[in-house]
């Protein structure tokens, strides 16, 4: 679960950096990236909170 968290870690921070460059791209592919880069945040967090909940301290 560790190694899970931490793909999705690094996932997160690519699709937040997406989010840059579609910016570039117009209004609607930077809505479309900003979405992905916030259901990406929320399985991060799900999975943190689940690893919390079984006593693993996750360090930032």
């Amino acid at each position: 679960m560790i190694a899970s968290y931490q793909k999705l870690v690094a996932e997160v921070n690519k699709k937040t950096a997406l989010v840059r460059v579609a910016s570039l791209k117009g209004p609607q592919a930077m809505r479309a990236a900003a979405e992905t880069a916030a259901k990406a945040e929320r399985r991060r967090d799900v999975l943190a909170s689940k690893l919390a909940a079984l006593g693993v301290v996750l360090g930032e």
